[in-house]
């Protein structure tokens, strides 16, 4: 029987947690997206599935709650984390954000890896570090996604991404990638599907839909 094929643009909406007690079952494979409110990681999202999943805002932060979506295959599933780091949004609920999304990193066995959006052209902020940091100390497989790439000329691009990788050790570190993308342009859709296929296949089973 030949291995299922990810049909992006069939993902659907699953349900929406404010805890992990509210996540679904923990069972199957999950790529979570992460990122700064301003990242870029709802286009990324939307561009990926080629529908809109997931909420885009003028107002950075407003998702609050952790998003999953489905894709054909049973059991694998797309998670969108509460954007972090919106100067606006009160202290207590940047703390209530913090708590859970940090249970939800430490403590959901189906989680295969994270794709981190970073503003391509700007450093890496402390929410950046802070998610490089958990990932390696939990020996989980994480994706920069360096968006925005269409902001900047295709030589500058490839050095952004040249620059992260030498400052990362990414050569000595098998599981840290890197790629640039635009949700605008759609370049580098193709190199992020593959990636959350081979996260995402590995231990996820079913047939797909037609």
């Amino acid at each position: 029987m030949s291995q299922p094929q990810i049909q992006y643009h069939l993902s659907r909406f699953n349900t929406s947690a404010s805890k992990l007690s509210q996540c679904p079952e923990d069972s199957g494979a999950e790529v979570a997206f992460a990122g700064r409110s301003n990242a870029g990681k709802s286009s990324a999202i939307n561009t990926l599935t080629n529908a809109k999943l997931a909420r885009t805002s003028k107002t950075p932060g407003r998702t609050q709650l952790i998003n999953f979506f489905d894709t054909n295959v049973e059991g694998a599933r797309i998670v969108d984390l509460p954007g972090y780091g919106y100067a606006k949004v009160p202290i207590a609920m940047k703390v209530h954000w913090q708590k859970h999304l940090d249970d939800y990193l430490q403590n959901r066995d189906c989680l295969k890896g994270v794709v981190l959006m970073v503003d391509i052209r700007h450093p890496l902020k402390e929410f950046d570090q802070m998610m490089i940091q958990w990932c390696q100390q939990a020996n989980m497989p994480l994706h920069i996604l360096l968006t925005k790439a269409d902001k900047l000329k295709k030589g500058p691009a490839q050095n952004a991404v040249l620059k992260l990788k030498r400052d990362l050790d990414a050569k000595n570190n098998p599981l840290i990638s890197i790629q640039s993308f635009s949700a605008l342009k759609k370049n580098g859709v193709e190199q992020l599907r593959d990636r959350l296929n081979n996260w995402l296949l590995e231990e996820a089973s079913g047939d797909s839909e037609e």
